[in-house]
Formats: C-alpha cells, sequence, structure tokens
C-alpha cells in the first residue's frame, strides 16, 4: 500500500527528520491533496509540523479561484496552517519573455520560498509521483539531454530555507487515487490534464499505459535509474573537473580549450567536459541547447579543419583557431596594448594572459623543470633582456636554418591564429635582436645546454603551445 511504500522510501533517503517544518504545495488535485493528507496523518510519528501553500495563477478564472477556497477549507476542516495567494500571471507575462508555463513556475516557486522563509520551513513537499518520473525520462531522452540531465525528478535538492522532497516518486498516480478514495478526499481535477496537445500528456496517455502492461513496476526501474545516473553522473563530473582545469582557462571575455590535451581525455569526459564548459558560460541554460549541441563541438575539436566556427542558442560562438578552441559570446578580440618589460636576473615577470618568464642566473636555481628554456651567453648579447610585443618588420634567426625569416611569416607557418598574434610575447636583447619565440622558435643565440656563466631563461603559459 501507499502508506508503507512510502514510509519506506522517505526513510531510505533521509527525505524527513524529526523537528522539520514542512510546507506542503498543495494545488487540490489527488496527487498533492494525498500528500498533504498522509504527512498530516504522520506528523506526530516523525515529530514534525506540516502546513500548506496554494497559490491561484488565474489562469481559469472563477474556477481556479474555487480550487482555492476549497483548498483553504480541507485546511481549516483539519486544522492545517494554510498560506494562499491570487497572482495574475497572464499579466505578468505582458511584460516579461518565455513561455506562460516557464513563467507560471518561476511565480510559482518565488511564492513556495517566500512562505518557506516566513515560516522558518526546512522542507518543501510536492507532489511528483513515479509515473511523473517515468514521463519525464522519458520527454528528456526523448529531445536528448545527457548527462546528469537525464536522471529525472531529483528525489530532494536545496531550495529556499531548506530542500525540496518528493516522497511519493516511488508510488504510481494509480496508488495516489486509491489512497484518496479510502480517505474520502475528494481532489479537485485539472480538465488540461487530458489534452493531447500537451507534450507530456501524451507520453501519459499513449506511452506510459503500454509500459506497465510490460512492466506494472516500470517506476521503479525508471526511479532506480534516476538516482544511479545522478550518483555516477556527480563521481564523473568530479573527475571531469580535474581533468579539464589543466586544459581550460577563462577569462572575462571569452574561454579556452587546448585542444590536444583536451582529446587526450577519454571520450565520455569529453561529452561531459564540453557540458560543463557550457553550463558554466550560460547563466541559464538554454531549453533549446540539447545533446547535439555538444557533439557538434567535439566534431570540431576531432575534425582535421584548423580554422572552424560553431553557432549555439543565446549568442554563444564555439571558434576553433588552430591547436586552441574558444568560447566566447559577440566578437572574439585578444589584442591589447603594445608592451615592453625588462627581464632582471634572480626575478620573474609575470604578464597578462598568463605567461611567465623567470631568468636565473645558473641552472642550479631552476626548482620548478617544467616548461621551456634557452640557455644565453652573456657574451653573446647585450644586456638588459626584454620581453616585448611585435612589430613590423621583426626577423628571427631560426636556430638550426640558415638566414633569417620574418615574423609574420612565422607566425603563418606555425598556425597562429591572427588574434593572437598581438600580444605574443618576443624575447630581445638591448640591441633588440630577438633571441626567442616563446612556444614557436629558439634563434641561434640559444646555446641548447647550460655552459659556464651562461643565463637560464625560462617561459611557462596556461595556453601557449609547447616550444621548439
Amino acid at each position: 500500500m501507499l502508506e508503507h511504500t512510502t514510509k519506506e522510501f522517505i526513510h531510505e533517503h533521509e527525505l524527513i527528520k524529526e523537528g522539520d517544518r514542512i510546507v506542503v504545495a498543495v494545488s487540490g488535485g489527488p496527487d498533492s491533496l494525498a500528500l498533504l493528507h498522509f504527512l498530516e496523518a504522520n506528523r506526530l510519528e516523525w515529530g514534525v509540523e506540516v502546513m500548506a501553500a496554494h497559490l491561484d495563477h488565474m489562469f481559469r478564472g472563477e474556477e481556479s479561484y474555487q480550487e482555492l477556497l476549497f483548498v483553504k477549507e480541507f485546511c481549516s476542516s483539519r486544522r492545517i496552517p494554510f498560506y494562499g495567494e491570487r497572482m495574475d500571471v497572464s499579466t505578468e507575462m505582458e511584460n516579461t519573455t518565455g513561455s506562460l508555463q516557464e513563467k507560471a513556475r518561476h511565480i510559482r516557486y518565488g511564492f513556495l520560498g517566500k512562505v518557506m522563509k516566513s515560516v522558518s520551513a526546512t522542507k518543501l513537499a510536492l507532489g511528483h509521483h513515479g509515473d511523473d518520473q517515468v514521463e519525464t525520462i522519458l520527454m528528456k531522452m526523448t529531445r536528448g539531454s545527457s548527462g546528469a540531465g537525464r536522471a529525472g525528478i531529483p528525489l530532494k535538492r536545496p531550495f529556499s530555507t531548506g530542500q525540496v522532497i518528493r516522497p511519493f516518486l516511488s508510488v504510481t498516480k494509480e496508488e495516489i487515487e486509491n489512497y484518496c478514495e479510502r480517505n474520502e478526499l475528494s481532489p479537485r481535477t485539472d480538465p488540461s490534464n487530458k489534452k493531447e496537445e500537451y507534450t507530456r500528456n501524451r507520453f501519459r496517455l499513449k506511452v506510459l499505459p503500454f509500459l506497465k502492461k510490460e512492466n506494472p513496476h516500470v517506476h521503479l526501474q525508471f526511479q532506480r535509474f534516476s538516482e544511479e545516473t545522478a550518483e555516477d553522473e556527480a563521481f564523473l563530473e568530479e573527475l571531469t573537473w580535474e581533468k579539464l582545469n589543466k586544459v581550460w582557462n577563462s577569462t572575462e571575455d571569452f574561454s579556452s580549450l587546448e585542444i590536444e590535451g583536451f582529446l587526450a581525455m577519454s571520450q565520455p569526459l569529453q561529452r561531459r567536459g564540453i557540458n560543463l564548459i557550457l553550463n558554466y558560460l550560460y547563466k541559464l541554460r538554454p531549453s533549446s541547447l540539447s545533446s547535439i549541441h555538444i557533439y557538434d563541438v567535439l566534431g570540431i575539436l576531432r575534425g582535421k579543419t584548423p580554422n572552424a566556427s560553431l553557432d549555439l542558442p543565446k549568442g554563444l560562438k564555439v571558434t576553433r583557431a588552430y591547436h586552441t578552441c574558444y568560447f566566447h559570446f559577440g566578437e572574439l578580440a585578444l589584442t591589447t596594448a603594445p608592451y615592453c618589460h625588462e627581464l632582471k636576473v634572480d626575478q620573474t615577470l609575470v604578464l597578462q594572459g598568463g605567461y611567465r618568464f623567470f631568468l636565473y642566473s645558473s641552472s642550479s636555481q631552476v626548482e620548478d623543470r617544467t616548461g621551456d628554456r634557452i640557455y644565453i651567453s652573456p657574451d653573446e648579447v647585450s644586456l638588459p633582456l626584454f620581453v616585448r610585443t611585435r612589430r613590423s618588420g621583426d626577423r628571427l634567426k631560426v636556430k638550426g636554418l640558415e638566414g633569417s625569416k620574418k615574423l609574420k611569416k612565422l607566425f603563418i607557418d606555425e598556425k597562429i591564429p591572427v588574434h593572437l598574434r598581438e600580444q605574443w610575447p618576443i624575447v630581445v636583447d638591448s640591441d633588440d635582436r630577438i633571441l626567442w619565440v616563446p612556444g614557436m622558435r629558439k634563434s641561434i643565440y640559444d646555446l641548447g645546454e647550460e655552459q659556464e656563466n651562461s643565463l637560464v631563461l625560462q617561459f611557462k603559459s596556461n595556453h601557449l603551445l609547447g616550444g621548439s
């Protein structure tokens, strides 16, 4: 029976604890009315307080107002504290964007959160049941949800001054209706639940009966799937963040992804990594964003085309530029003002963009052996050394090649994106001879290894390529 199954579910998942103050969102329909009655009937056993909240959206005029009065009378006859309010959601919609259902949901949760705060409630109980869970998961999978998005309705989550809980997820609509009959509750019914123009109703009326015929306890299988998916995704998300933080950088203007390092991750983590990046960048994830877009981004990263772009919902753009992929809103602009900074011996120079230079008087002082290095003879160059941005006419005497090469040609040959070239650090001596273009080429002035009295110049960056 519903009572036994629900109590076991509540106990197993610790949905209710002694001392809880529980607000039940009650529409007047079978699900919420049965939940209110059930919690009220067991409040003394659990040592909790139970109260009801009802919001009339005023969609159906007098009919919906009568539902408010019905819930109010139901609570009054049982001495259950009641909090009700009327709000014309249709009028509110005139000044906002979004669907009517989305706005109504936003307003409803705002009202319920306000009630929770006013009574210092610890739990908000909602009447979603096992059939709702089946419908939700099927709808999500049909429209292409991925990862944690397939987990369905959470049995509990943080909200307002406490948590949202859903004690009826282990029982079916039929069990709830039987409970109402046994306890003579006479709930109100919403005629819109039978209209097939709503997606959920089509799943409810056409798909769910077939599944129940195959397995009368299918709702329990879907609930287990939801819980296991949520647990698995939480673990995989933590692992993905650990890997992703090594190849992904975010600034106020854009986020960048080092493609080679990203593709070294396992494919399941790659999918989740893109999903995490999108969740981070969107303040409110668009409903139109689906797993299809994640695979579109992966297609750019795994493809052979060095330059590619993709438009995602709400103005987010994905731009691949050779070895790096950028996520940005609006145009991608990475240029900065020209700079020129002196490199001082045994000191660190930190530049905007995550570039770091360390000039050591000997190799023995190099504690961190990561990054790239060159070895310079003080007798072959003019000190002090400088790091600057490129200038027109710059040429580099490339180590291992005859003659010199224009920096412009070097950037092209190395497939460096145009938007990165203006801020790329160039190491020169006091006579403005180019000694090194970090991440690309070293000059003939690099000794290749430490020699007597040589200086060691080390370079590290969050996103430039390895040197050569």
